[in-house]
Order: C-alpha cells, then structure tokens, then sequence
C-alpha cells in the first residue's frame, strides 16, 4: 500500500453550491423513501441504471474493484464505472464535476480531511436514515463524525490507516532503553538514544503526527459551539501538548525544523542520515513496506524488506499510558447530492458496506471501516502484530476538524508554520494565540 497524502487545493463554495445545498449548508436528499432490500445481491428497486464511482488513487486493488462492478451488475442489473483519480487531481476534478448533474460521479471518495468542505457545501446526501444498516456503530467513530455536521451523516469511512512509533530494536538496546509506556517516557527514551548516537526523526513541520501531543493532553485544533468553528491552540490543554511536543523536539529529535514528515516513511533505514542514526521515527501504518533491510530488485530498484528481527514498531503512548489519540490517515465516501441516481448509488453504497466486500478490503490489506472485520484484517496481514497495532491505534484515532474552511487551513499550510515555530524555540503560548487568529479568518469557510 502506497503513502497516501490528502490533497489540500481549496474547494470554493461557490463551485458546489449548485449540490442541493440549502442556507445551512446541509445536503437535499433524494435518498429518504428508496426501496433497496439487498446487501449482497438478489432483487433491488434500483435496476438497470448504470453509475460512477469515483475512487482517489489506485490504493483499492483490482479484485475489490471486479468485486463492485460483478455485484451492482448481479444486483441491478445495471452497469458500474469506476474511474480512479489521482490524489493530486482528485480536488480539481470533483469541483468541476460534482454541481452538474450530467457530469457527477454518483459516489465518490474523499481523504478525511477534504470531507468536511464537501459536507458543507452541499455535495454528498444525506445518509442519516441509512447509518445503522451502513454499519453503523460498529463504524470507525472518527471518520463518521468527519463525514457529518451536527447529527447529520454525509459520508462514511472507505478505508483506515493510523500512525505510530517505528524503532530499530538493535539501537534500542544498545542504548539500554525499552519501548516507553507513557507519553513523557517516549521524550526521555528518544533523548537517551540521541545522546547514544541515535535519536527519534521528528520534522519540525510534522503536524500530522504532532498533533498527537495536542490531542493526547486533551486539547484540540478547533472546537464547534453549535454555529461556528473556533480555532483552540491557546486552550491551557493544547498549549501543555504542544509544550510537551517541543521538549521532545529539542531533546530527541535529529530532524530539522523545516523537516516534513515526507520521509519518515524510511527513516529507521541504513545510513538515512549521513551524521546520524535514527532509532524512531512515526509513520502511518502504510510504511511497513518502505521500512527495513534494504536490498535491490531484479530492476535495480531499491526495496525494503521487513525483518522483525532488527525493526519493530509500538503505539504512541498516551499521557497516562495506553494509547495516544493520533491522527487517522484513510478516506470517506458518499453519495453525490447532484446525482440523478439516488437509489442505485445508495444501493452501491449497501455493496461497499457489505460483509463480503468489507472482508475483501480487510484480506487485502487496507483497514476496513467496519470494526468488526478488524480480525479478519490482522489474520490476512503479511505482519499480524503491525496489523494489530494499526488496528489499535485507529480505534483510538482523531481527526481533523469536520469544518468548512478546513482545506484552507491546510492549503496555506498554517500548521506546518506553527509547528516549526515551536521547533525554533518560540514561545508557545503567544505563538498558539497568533495561529488561532490565522486559523479563525478561513476556518468557517
């Protein structure tokens, strides 16, 4: 599974306010009042209509795409397109597309962070009335409340990844040190292994895996009254967190201030750093095939291989133990508001959300939305103990805030900027009170 990064291109309300958005924001429906009865196949209402799917990148593999396309067909008897459209295109061409109902997909995926400027515009339906028979519950948590606005459910979790702490066990203990059990323990191992010769790869400008720190000491990037979004850095929790965070960028970390978190993927490798070794860096789940003993291919390609011998990997400890709430990677999905295919798009989503085709993400290695196929994605996994941990972590994960203007935060890179300020050494009280005024003038869209 490749490295996934969210596109942060702004979406303008102005080019998706033709999506069945009312004053407020929220979605029309056409969906309420189908009578689609099936999950798995056998007869549908929705019949012989044929659709789009949209999917961001080529991370669903084929044999779930044939799976869609051979069960909507056995289902409806309609005929399923699937388009798969890179990351870095995938913001463009849903602006364009999405208002007009002629050029719409009918469902389509979104990284977690963009879903919150879909949902307030007006792009997706509403999928409330259909939560429980979705998943429901038994749905990551934190993906559905990104996918929604207040009570009501736009879109729903596609696939999961989850961040945590990958270590080289030889520098471990050879520093005499042992995975920690709390969040300050993780600054004290990390600055013992620097002054061994090693360290913890933390990029300055890695707010992605940062904000663990923020969340961790019961802070947030933005809270919501009922009305609007207000950025909260300054709140006595955050700035503990991002207190924390700084001691161990300066104790531990042998990254720069201007680092991003672009090559933690292969950090703990050989000979990374020229001048250093590097004994921990936090990576999302995905990095298991970019970390380890690194080797050529018939092709002359480098490749890593994983050796459970050499490398390992835990979750990032909260602050009293257990386990951090870091930031989830992965997607959402929903129906398209301007799609003149209601019924058949909800009954595609039925597919996507259905025992067979959940087990199917989870065999092939991306994490499902449904909790319940966790064993079925560990079991299936090339590494059973990264798969639970993975699994672990994104049970306990948190997102970003579900606000209309989030893309804009992200789009002029407030947080990268932040983030290296602290690393710098600046003080992190005045410094948080100066980015929540940045982030409050674009968060609310």
């Amino acid at each position: 599974m490749r490295k996934v990064i969210p596109a942060v291109v702004a979406v303008t309300a102005l080019g998706l306010a033709a999506c069945g958005s009312d004053d407020s924001g929220s979605a029309d429906s056409e969906t309420s009042g189908t009578t689609n009865e099936t999950t798995d196949g056998g007869e549908s209402s929705a019949e012989g209509e044929n659709i789009t799917l949209w999917l961001a990148g080529t991370d669903t593999p084929e044999v779930a795409l044939d799976y869609l396309t051979e069960t909507y067909a056995d289902t409806t008897g309609g005929a399923l397109s699937i388009e798969q459209i890179g990351w870095s295109d995938l913001i463009p061409s849903l602006t364009a597309s999405l208002p007009d109902s002629s050029s719409t997909p009918d469902v389509f995926e979104t990284g977690n962070t963009q879903t919150a400027t879909f949902s307030a515009v007006g792009a997706y339906s509403d999928l409330t009335p259909y939560y429980d028979e979705l998943g429901g519950d038994s749905l990551l948590q934190g993906f559905v409340e990104a996918g929604s606005i207040g009570e009501t459910v736009y879109s729903l979790p596609y696939y999961f990844g989850s961040r945590f702490a990958w270590y080289r066990q030889d520098l471990y203990e050879s520093a005499g040190v042992s995975q920690p059990t709390t969040l300050q323990e993780f600054t004290e191992v990390n600055a013992t292994l620097k002054s061994a010769g090693s360290g913890a790869y933390i990029p300055g400008q890695d707010w992605r895996s940062g904000i663990a720190w923020i969340f961790a000491n019961g802070g947030d990037l933005a809270t919501y009254d009922g009305s609007e979004w207000a950025a909260d850095l300054s709140s006595p929790e955050s700035i503990a967190g991002m207190e924390m965070w700084q001691e161990l960028f300066t104790t531990a970390s042998v990254a720069g201030a201007t680092d991003t978190d672009a090559t933690a993927y292969q950090a703990i490798n050989d000979d990374f750093l020229p001048d250093a070794a590097v004994g921990t860096t936090l990576a999302p789940n995905w990095a298991y095939w970019s970390l380890g003993d690194i080797s050529e291919n018939e092709d002359g390609e480098a490749v890593a291989t994983w050796n459970p011998e050499t490398f390992g990997a835990y979750a990032l400890p909260g602050v009293d133990g257990g386990i951090a709430p870091v930031f989830a990677g992965g997607s959402n999905i929903g129906i398209s508001a301007a799609s003149e295919h209601q019924e058949s798009a909800l009954e595609l989503m039925k597919i996507i959300f259905s025992d067979g085709y959940q087990t199917l993400l989870a065999e092939n290695g991306l994490g499902p939305a449904n909790t319940d196929f966790g064993s079925v994605y560990v079991d299936s996994a090339a590494d059973s103990t990264i798969a639970q941990i993975s699994l672990d972590t994104a049970a306990a994960a948190k997102l970003t805030p579900a606000a209309p203007g989030w893309t804009s935060v992200e789009e002029q890179q407030l947080l990268e900027q932040y983030f290296q300020a602290v690393a710098e050494g600046g003080d992190v009280a005045s410094l948080a009170a100066d980015y929540d005024d940045k982030i409050n003038a674009v968060i609310n869209g």
